[in-house]
């Protein structure tokens, strides 16, 4: 029996994991998480998030295009490989499977928790992992927890004006 290499409910010690409860039902949150072309709005690292198909709903095999931080291309093309309506969105690079960010929202009673884990290699050997850990990977993580705190804002702020409509 095949078990799998890298299990989502722990993180890898290279991963960034962040989690942060919200003041919101699960199903506003991931509505959310669904609007794709919103997330460098919450998400501090990303510098812009498309659908390739932009008529597409996010579903399993849908087509994401990000620009972030992260190390890597300046564009590079994800594909969604895990959704669960309501409650995950897992994406993993389209040309290496190591790139991998995967969104989780979990119910709890009126409030629900966001689980966020961002996944992506490093080159150069142990020199090269000791470099990141201490330079990129701290900012991104520092950026990974003030993007879940944004999140938390934006879920639970109703004016009912439609200020947010626009972001």
């Amino acid at each position: 029996m095949a078990m799998p290499s890298v299990s989502v409910d722990r993180p890898s010690p290279r991963a960034l994991y962040r989690a942060q409860d919200v003041s919101s039902p699960a199903r506003i949150a991931f509505d959310l998480v669904c609007e794709v072309e919103k997330w460098p709005v919450w998400l501090s690292f990303l510098r812009s998030a498309r659908r390739v198909e932009p008529n597409e709903p996010v579903g399993l095999g849908c087509e994401v295009a990000i620009r972030s931080n992260i190390p890597g291309d300046d564009e590079e093309l994800f594909e969604v490989d895990r959704f669960i309506p309501g409650h995950q969105l897992s994406l993993v690079g389209a040309y290496s499977v190591r790139r991998r960010i995967d969104i989780r929202i979990e119910q709890k009673s009126e409030r629900s928790k966001l689980v966020i884990r961002v996944d992506y290699p490093t080159y150069g050997g142990l020199l090269g992992a000791l470099l990141d850990r201490f330079t990129r990977r701290r900012k991104l993580d520092v950026a990974l927890n003030d993007s879940l705190i944004h999140f938390k804002g934006l879920c639970e702020f109703d004016r009912g004006d439609g200020v947010l409509e626009d972001f």
